[in-house]
């Protein structure tokens, strides 16, 4: 019967929706607000048990712009945060899923945590109700959940949590930050040269077919590539677009352009030690998230060669994996791999002998975080320096080829 139940509840959570109400209070009063629900007369019934008299009660729009309402990882870290603060503070678990699926700001989010909140108080574990939406809550997420369930200890669990997550959105941040200023300044450079070669050398050509003397080689040459430019750049567009969505395309489909562009980008100057470095600082943190929850070491290994976020690094970390099975110690399979540094081996070697991994590593994630930080903040110190390097040979030599046949008609008549 109560099996019966509970499934009757999970049934009716895919059926929830939130409406908008309004109505008059006691002291009849306009009041107004939002309410998860499956029907209208629930609804009715709900506000009347709260002493409200409801007007008006409708389903909800979905919003026009759809994209704004895509739950990212952002979002996931806020609700965990919550969810660990109200926890600690001694909120129910039911209590602070509530709590959280009426705060949020995205109807998405709060659709999907009425769910999760409706599945839990249908008996099922909060594991098994975040394992409805995989592409939100993946493996380790679940897996920490699920530790701190059979520990009794959620409050814990989910500060652990939340705290990963945060560290994860702002290194992931800082490498956004990272990959656009290079790319600003590239896509800078090429609409700058492509105004210049369509809208201002032409100006130029005219000027000069007016001198009925022979241009300088320099001069030709830019007018030449004006020409091209001028009569292919349709083509050159559709090439540029086509390249990058045929791109795009192999790199969802297959694995191997993916791990041969994770490798490609370690090797970008300047670029590349940033990535190393996150990808450092991610199997760390992850790690020393994992050990510390109870996790298995071989189980944590297997999290973090996903987590590390490059293809380089998750092959290692799988083999490290593969040979702690066999029982080799961590730090000398570390080191057979030949990618990670020095540093990281000594402090793993130091966490295997003293029993404390997961601080060792969680101060190595530190480390290698900082360290992130600062090389992003010397990348925006070289940003000027850059753009000068790049646009300066591009804009300069467009302006001595435009002026040298002026100069040359200047000394002609002197």
């Amino acid at each position: 019967m109560a099996t019966a139940a509970a499934s009757k509840r999970k049934i009716e959570a895919q059926k929830l929706e939130i409406f908008t109400w309004k109505g008059l209070n006691r002291r009849g009063e306009k009041v107004q607000g939002e309410m998860t629900g499956i029907r209208i007369n629930e609804i009715k019934a709900q506000l009347r048990a709260q002493g409200i008299t409801p007007k008006e009660v409708k389903r909800k729009p979905k919003s026009l712009f759809s994209f704004g309402q895509k739950i990212d990882a952002a979002d996931i870290a806020a609700i965990t945060r919550q969810l660990a603060t109200m926890l600690a503070s001694g909120v129910p678990l039911v209590q602070s899923l509530d709590i959280v699926s009426k705060g949020h700001k995205k109807d998405a989010v709060r659709e999907m945590m009425v769910k999760i909140s409706a599945d839990v108080q249908g008996g099922t574990l909060l594991s098994e109700a975040l394992a409805k939406y995989p592409v939100y809550f993946d493996s380790l997420y679940r897996d920490l959940v699920a530790a701190g369930e059979h520990s009794g200890a959620m409050e814990t669990m989910f500060d652990r949590i939340a705290t990963y997550k945060e560290k994860q959105e702002e290194l992931k941040a800082k490498i956004k930050k990272a990959l656009f200023y290079p790319s600003a300044i590239v896509f800078v450079a090429i609409v700058v040269t492509a105004i210049l070669l369509i809208f201002v050398v032409p100006q130029f050509e005219d000027i000069f077919h007016s001198f009925g003397a022979e241009l300088p080689a320099f001069t030709q040459l830019w007018i030449s590539i004006s020409h091209a430019v001028q009569n292919s750049w349709y083509v050159i567009l559709a090439i540029l677009i086509a390249g990058a969505l045929l791109f795009r395309s192999m790199h969802r489909k297959s694995q191997n352009v993916r791990d041969k562009t994770d490798k490609f980008v370690l090797r970008i100057p300047i670029v590349g030690p940033i990535l190393h470095k996150a990808s450092l600082a991610r199997f760390a943190r992850t790690l020393a998230t994992t050990f510390a929850a109870g996790v298995p070491l071989i189980e944590g290994l297997a999290s973090s060669a996903g987590a590390s976020g490059n293809a380089l690094y998750r092959d290692a970390i799988l083999k490290v994996r593969r040979e702690v099975e066999t029982g080799m110690q961590m730090n000398v399979a570390m080191r057979t791999t030949q990618v990670f540094p020095e540093l990281i081996i000594q402090m793993v070697l130091i966490g295997e002998e003293s029993g404390s991994i997961d601080e060792m590593m969680s101060k190595v994630a530190q480390i290698y975080e900082r360290e992130v930080d600062d090389a992003v903040d010397g990348l925006m110190s070289l940003l000027e320096p850059a753009i000068m390097i790049v646009l300066g040979p591009i804009i300069g030599g467009l302006v001595v080829a435009m002026y040298l046949p002026i100069f040359q008609l200047g000394q002609v008549v002197g």
